[in-house]
């Protein structure tokens, strides 16, 4: 990877340099959200503010610091051209998502059971609230216009696509580089960070472990497509199934969301092997390309 402008400053140096521009960014966007003559309050409004935010917080700071760190940002960001998508690689990483999405609402089952020392319980009663806090906004996001099917793909595209492309280049390219030395930690430190700045600690363990397979599948495969289409496939089942309860089934608010806790507890005792497999099949595949392309 040839180097840009900026690719020899020290790493410390580096970070300082990637945090002030996501600062300078976030306060850009924070101040034109204030002056413009708009009704703050407006769902609708809110909506676009994200997707305004997650692009100019996460995409264009990233795609600053490659040029300022690479003379091939893409490269430097692990963006192929379509041509060199696998197309089995792309079915697995989907369908690893989907078959571990029962696994995944048991570990955050769990993870809400965990309880902070007495001592600690004014910290915990903060963090309940900031998580419902998180949970009714983003009911609010997808119960604008009501049943529409156009607001749908439109929720898909600012809470599912959006913010994958945008944090998988912000945590697996940028952040996954500082650790370079060593790619477990690299992927681990990484999946911590990526779990704990969301500041939603009841769906921390789940969170981070989900950090970690994206950032081992970019490892795998140095392609940073997979990793994305793992993480919009994931916020896309929660659009989805979140439609699907609240306007066809007309379930109970969020009933789907609990699909392998309770009496459906044998969707994770299902979930868990097959999940396993699509990993091992999608490590195997990647391991075969690699071969193949030296």
């Amino acid at each position: 990877m040839t180097n840009g402008i900026h690719a020899h400053l020290h790493p410390l140096l580096k970070l300082a340099e990637w945090l002030s521009i996501i600062v300078v960014a976030i306060a850009v966007v924070m101040a034109a959200w204030l002056v413009l003559p708009i009704d703050h309050a407006d769902t609708f409004n809110l909506l676009i503010f994200q997707a305004v935010q997650a692009v100019c917080t996460f995409i264009v700071p990233a795609w600053i610091v490659a040029i300022l760190w690479s003379e091939q940002p893409k490269d430097y960001l692990h963006l192929k051209p379509l041509e060199q998508t696998d197309q089995t690689l792309l079915l697995l990483a989907i369908a690893t998502i989907i078959c571990a999405l029962p696994l995944i609402n048991y570990l955050a089952y769990l993870n809400s059971r965990i309880s902070l020392p007495e001592s600690m319980q004014g910290l915990e009663a903060k963090m309940r609230e900031m998580e419902d806090r998180a949970a009714e906004l983003l009911k609010a996001f997808m119960t604008v216009e009501k049943g529409s099917m156009v607001m749908l793909l439109f929720n898909i595209v600012v809470l599912a696509i959006i913010p994958a492309i945008g944090e998988e280049m912000t945590f697996r390219c940028v952040l996954q580089s500082f650790f370079h030395r060593n790619r477990h930690l690299a992927v681990w430190m990484t999946a911590f960070i990526f779990s704990f700045i969301h500041f939603q600690f009841y769906g921390f363990i789940p969170r981070m472990l989900l950090g970690a397979l994206l950032g081992y599948a970019l490892v795998w495969t140095d392609n940073l497509i997979y990793s994305i289409t793992m993480h919009a496939t994931n916020n896309m089942m929660a659009v989805l199934l979140f439609y699907i309860a609240t306007f066809v089934l007309q379930l109970p608010d969020g009933e789907l969301d609990y699909l392998g806790t309770g009496d459906t507890w044998w969707l994770t005792a299902i979930s868990l092997p097959l999940t396993a497999v699509c990993i091992y099949l999608f490590r195997r595949r990647a391991r075969q390309l690699s071969l193949a392309q030296h």
